[in-house]
């Protein structure tokens, strides 16, 4: 049986003046100093200059449930079905 490997997922999340949101996957890298190397690498491109906030590093392990209650669709009222 094989042992747990801990990966890095980087993301960047831009949330529009509508509401609406661009979320664009970077990288899935398997330090926490390749995830901030990339982030660093990325940070003074056009549209990340702009929201340098919007970066995240998320710690997932490979081969491990990371959503386990379910979900709900919640749909806006007059919304399409």
């Amino acid at each position: 049986m094989g042992s747990h490997k801990d990966l890095f997922l980087v993301q960047h999340l831009n949330i529009h003046q509508d509401g609406g949101e661009s979320v664009k996957l970077i990288g899935i890298y398997s330090s926490e100093a390749a995830a901030l190397q990339a982030v660093e690498r990325l940070k003074s491109k056009p549209g990340f200059c702009e929201i340098p906030e919007g970066f995240s590093i998320d710690l997932y392990t490979l081969d491990e449930d990371n959503w386990t209650d379910g979900y709900l669709t919640v749909r806006a009222p007059g919304g399409a079905k």
